[in-house]
């Protein structure tokens, strides 16, 4: 539970003891993001909003896509599709597809997913652009990931080609990621499929490229990628008990490196933290005061049960902050939100979690009226006219 440090208001901000520093980890990645999504804590963030070429982890996006298009009726995954010129012409990792195919919805699928193929996410792409076309296609993929938050974000293929502009930040693809995770939980199992031999054409295409699949750290998903531009890539989930990570890697220099790094990460995540709890719901953790109130103040409590992530070996140093504009007008009711609790782990991004009114204060009778206002017009006459020294 957290205990006062201060209890003084000043109309806006009370500080309040928490606890630990953690110790960061030090990637050799060139950018790295990790967010723990029970508690919305990023334990990692070293150049995680610099746009990079993303390879194929932006693959993520048009998956997305896919997904959207299957939940609105627009695609089946029955369906089967034309390959066409175009998508054919795609080399690197591919499902080896030729222009007399037609290629069912959920096959794409899996090939993207499993095999990683570019000429997959292609047909994907015309099938679903607004104009039938893969550069109309990654127009509305950048559309769609500014809607999403992903402002860093910006595409000209479906598949991650390289090409001038193709950019993701390690931010962006993990905001993807817990979309996907969240957003399609029908569909994300197919992440953590380890092998997809469509068709028997590609023999030496079968297995999924993440290395982390079947270490029994509780990895199921996502994505690798690699360019020469962008190096060696990787946007993967893992889930220990009640708790999810979702991690990104960029700009590693071989897959040795992607999986060492990515699995230390992981291990990094789960046991250097440990989730404590730090309010319960309905418990008063501080007041705000109340403008023309029946009361003067009303009591601020949590809209849920609130946990942290905590340094596991050293639990004594984190800040936390109650913030409010106030004072705040009456009538108010119970349960309104009227502040937020921002947490400041040492060496952490901050976490806020709304708080609430613990009871109505309904508005105050004709002397509670007449009293504030005098008391208001004393206080301004006590400061003098505005702007005097």
């Amino acid at each position: 539970m957290i205990s006062l440090l201060r209890n003084s208001l000043s109309g806006a901000v009370m500080a309040l003891l928490l606890l630990g520093p953690a110790q960061a980890f030090e990637t050799r990645a060139k950018s790295a993001f990790v967010v723990d999504l029970k508690t919305s804590t990023v334990l990692l963030n070293k150049n995680a909003d610099v746009p990079l070429p993303p390879a194929s982890m932006s693959k993520l996006m048009t998956l997305y896509i896919v997904f959207e298009a299957l939940k609105d009726g627009r695609l089946t995954l029955d369906e089967e599709l034309p390959v066409s010129e175009h998508a054919m012409s795609y080399g690197g990792s591919t499902m080896f597809l030729d222009t007399t195919d037609r290629v069912r919805v959920e096959d794409l699928i899996r090939g993207i997913i499993v095999l990683s193929g570019n000429d997959a996410c292609a047909v994907i792409a015309e099938a679903l652009s607004p104009n039938g076309t893969e550069a109309g296609f990654a127009r509305y993929m950048t559309q769609r990931a500014q809607k999403m938050g992903m402002t860093n974000s910006t595409f000209a293929n479906s598949n991650g080609w390289p090409a001038a502009g193709h950019r993701m930040s390690t931010r962006d693809l993990a905001l993807l990621a817990t979309r996907l995770i969240e957003d399609f939980p029908q569909y994300y199992p197919l992440f953590s499929e380890r092998e997809f031999a469509f068709d028997g054409r590609a023999p030496q295409n079968t297995r999924n490229r993440n290395p982390l699949l079947g270490l029994g750290i509780g990895a199921d998903g996502l994505k690798t990628g690699h360019t020469q531009e962008a190096g060696y890539g990787l946007v993967g989930s893992s889930m220990q008990g009640d708790r999810r990570i979702v991690f990104v890697v960029s700009g590693l220099d071989s897959t040795k490196a992607r999986a060492e790094e990515a699995e230390a990460i992981v291990n990094w995540s789960f046991r250097q933290f440990v989730l404590r709890d730090v309010a319960k719901e309905g418990a008063v953790i501080a007041e705000a005061d109340v403008w023309m109130g029946a009361a003067p103040r009303v009591g601020l409590t949590p809209a849920a049960d609130i946990s942290a992530l905590l340094p596991a070996l050293d639990g004594d140093a984190m800040q936390a902050e109650v913030v409010y504009k106030g004072p705040i007008e009456a009538p108010i009711r119970q349960g309104q939100e009227l502040a937020e609790l921002i947490l400041k782990p040492e060496g952490l991004e901050e976490v806020s979690y709304p708080l609430v009114a613990d009871k109505d204060v309904p508005v105050g009778g004709f002397m509670t009226r007449v009293g504030t206002a005098a008391k208001a017009l004393l206080r301004r006459l006590e400061q003098g006219p505005e702007g005097a020294s």
